[in-house]
């Protein structure tokens, strides 16, 4: 049996739950959990935001711990071996996208917190879904990388950002605070676009050279086709139109924030600089494998608080309430 925290209906507070994962397949391995990351998603699917939810849910797809058991067919990987386990527990293997290396485009890849997550003391996923830390990383601090690493860490690996790039990255929260450390790290130029003074502060230490008064409109409108690349961490409604005119010809508004309004963004400023604007998940396997690396190389880290599995609905509302600074993990 595994032993876990569920939600056992929309919105509600997480209760001990037992469940039996059956034969450990031939291709899966069973991981022990040392950690989990909690994450907006996991609200996003507590409370059904996102409208495929189902109850009881686990949540919890920020994983670290070591492989406990392997299946029949599985090779590269041991009993006792440090592991993690981001957004996807199995892919179908089969498609375009998972053949030629893009599982994380995988239009059949199972969600890890739609198939009992790592809110638990063992998560069970595909072989293939699953990345070995190498030794060094700090494997207290090394589930967001699972979801916030390599949500930003992606974008820099499809395109091709070069170490000359100025970048700016508009919130300096769980995903900006990671972003920044990543580009100063790649050698970009780097400016936050921030409008609380303690995060501008911070994000002067993560390793960003400017900051930007996010609400001033004056100051956005100075910055005028200074930037190859913005990401957007946020999920709340901006003046896009401002920060695309930030960007220089050939630039790119990149979102990884999952903004639920439409963008409203018009046209003529797109054509007339051949602009360009895009969204993209997670990673790869072998691309998250490579930020894991690029990270024991720079001494890269989240920056996190820890909780007690035990207190994960505490945990949970320390979210919820905006205090989390700026990521949480939960150890058991």
């Amino acid at each position: 049996m595994i032993s876990a925290f569920a939600a056992n209906e929309q919105g509600a507070e997480l209760e001990p739950f037992q469940y039996d994962p059956g034969a450990l397949g031939e291709n899966d391995v069973e991981i022990d959990v040392l950690y989990c990351g909690i994450c907006h998603s996991d609200l996003s699917m507590i409370d059904n935001e996102w409208a495929f939810s189902e109850y009881p849910l686990v949540p919890g797809h920020e994983v670290v711990g070591r492989i406990a058991q392997v299946g029949d067919g599985v090779v590269g990987f041991e009993v006792g071996q440090a592991v993690g386990l981001g957004w996807h527990s199995a892919y179908c293997d089969h498609c375009n996208h998972c053949e030629s290396g893009d599982q994380n485009l995988c239009a059949a890849s199972t969600p890890t917190i739609a198939s009992h997550g790592g809110f638990a003391d063992k998560v069970r996923a595909a072989a293939n879904s699953v990345v070995a830390i190498p030794d060094g990383v700090d494997l207290a601090k090394a589930g967001p990388l699972f979801c916030g690493g390599i949500t930003v860490f992606n974008p820099l690996v499809q395109f091709d950002i070069k170490p000359t790039s100025k970048v700016g990255v508009i919130g300096i929260g769980g995903l900006g605070s990671m972003a920044v450390q990543f580009l100063n790290a790649w050698g970009c130029e780097v400016t936050a676009f921030t409008s609380t003074e303690s995060k501008r502060t911070e994000a002067l230490e993560l390793g960003a050279h400017h900051t930007l008064n996010s609400r001033d409109e004056a100051v956005l409108e100075a910055a005028a086709g200074q930037f190859d690349l913005i990401i957007s961490t946020v999920n709340v409604k901006l003046d896009w139109n401002l920060y695309l005119n930030t960007l220089a010809a050939k630039g790119r508004l990149h979102f990884v924030g999952a903004t639920l309004e439409p963008l409203d963004i018009g046209a003529f400023g797109l054509i007339m600089s051949q602009r360009s604007i895009s969204g993209s998940p997670v990673g790869s396997p072998a691309t998250i494998a490579q930020m894991l690396d690029f990270a024991k190389l720079h001494n890269i880290a989240p920056v996190v608080e820890e909780f007690a599995m035990e207190d994960v609905n505490a945990a949970i509302k320390h979210l919820r309430d905006g205090k989390a600074h700026y990521r949480i993990v939960l150890k058991r």
